[in-house]
């Protein structure tokens, strides 16, 4: 019974690309074309690349926003999360460095792993088998993390420490064959997201438990297990992105990830995943991460609009895509 309910999602997810998925593909060659004209700059390699880049840290947490989003939650936390597992990381490399050098490094890298994970399972354990609705249940722990990363930090920040500064620099400024390393972060995770949404049993029946809970529940599938894995994905997601993130400022603050959740459920809603459940589209998702961040960057080198508005237009385009949602179901 359960591969019969799940069996609807495998015939709408697929590797081919219809007309609705080109939408925010469609819609970034038509801002980079804008972007063009606007300032010939835009399309400079150096531009592009540091905007790709950029782009990176949202596009890895909106990739574990889709499977959440798909299994019918939502995760308000990510910001805030973002900078808690940033701030113990690198409390825990600072304590281990005067022992084990710069093999504190990648020792960090699996402390925050394991932060982020469990992270996500508190978020998904509450939603689920505390049956608090998600939008609650993660406003609460985006304070929980917040106030602790303050705490953390006694309100303040915590820097890497020196002697590892220089060896953890390749993880954000390095590149391979002239790729940054973050981009290649964010694909390889996009690569492993889409195989497993669209090619796993695990991805047939997320989207299932999004399109409709009780029917899924009544064909056998564990609807528990499904969305707290969905949260535990999405902690993974935002502890890699902190690992790429931690040597770009080489430090924690309070007010770091601040409105980052904002970012990420604009660039899943822009790419094509129903904010309602259903349906997710992970190389979308990266779409409407490279799209937001180049908005951001042609308000920089316009005079149109001032950069300080950049989250009022982000703010009016995730309004502008639920509307186009909306009508699209009519």
């Amino acid at each position: 019974m359960a591969d019969v309910a799940a069996a609807p999602p495998r015939a709408q997810h697929n590797w081919s690309i219809g007309w609705g998925d080109a939408g925010p593909f469609l819609a970034l060659a038509a801002l980079v074309a804008i972007g063009y004209l606007i300032n010939p700059d835009f399309l400079s390699a150096n531009n592009i690349a540091n905007v790709v880049t950029r782009s990176a840290f949202i596009a890895i947490i909106a990739i574990g926003a889709t499977f959440v989003i798909s299994s019918g939650g939502l995760d308000l936390s990510v910001g805030s999360m973002a900078a808690f597992i940033t701030g113990v990381m690198i409390l825990f490399m600072n304590t281990v460095a005067p022992s084990v050098g710069t093999a504190a490094i990648p020792l960090g890298m699996a402390v925050a792993l394991v932060t982020g994970i469990a992270c996500g399972l508190l978020n998904g354990t509450i939603v689920t088998v505390g049956r608090i609705e998600p939008f609650i249940a993660t406003l609460g722990t985006m304070g929980i993390f917040r106030a602790l990363i303050t705490y953390m930090t006694d309100g303040g920040t915590v820097a890497i420490d020196r002697s590892l500064r220089d060896a953890y620099r390749p993880v954000y400024f390095g590149d391979v064959l002239g790729v940054p390393i973050p981009i290649l972060v964010s694909l390889a995770v996009a690569l492993v997201a889409a195989y497993v949404l669209y090619r796993t049993r695990y991805g047939r029946r997320c989207v299932a438990v999004g399109a409709n809970e009780d029917v899924a529940r009544y064909s056998g599938i564990s609807v528990t297990r499904i969305r707290i894995t969905a949260y535990v994905i999405q902690g993974a997601c935002v502890a890699i992105a902190a690992i790429c993130y931690v040597p770009r400022l080489g430090a924690a603050t309070p007010t770091t990830g601040l409105l980052w959740e904002l970012q990420v459920i604009t660039a899943v809603v822009i790419g094509g995943t129903a904010l309602r459940g259903g349906r997710g589209r992970v190389w979308g998702t990266v779409a409407g991460a490279v799209i937001l961040e180049f908005i951001a960057n042609l308000m920089v080198l316009s005079d149109f609009v001032s950069e300080y508005l950049v989250a009022a237009v982000q703010g009016v385009i995730i309004i502008i895509a639920m509307l186009i949602q909306r009508m699209s179901k009519r």
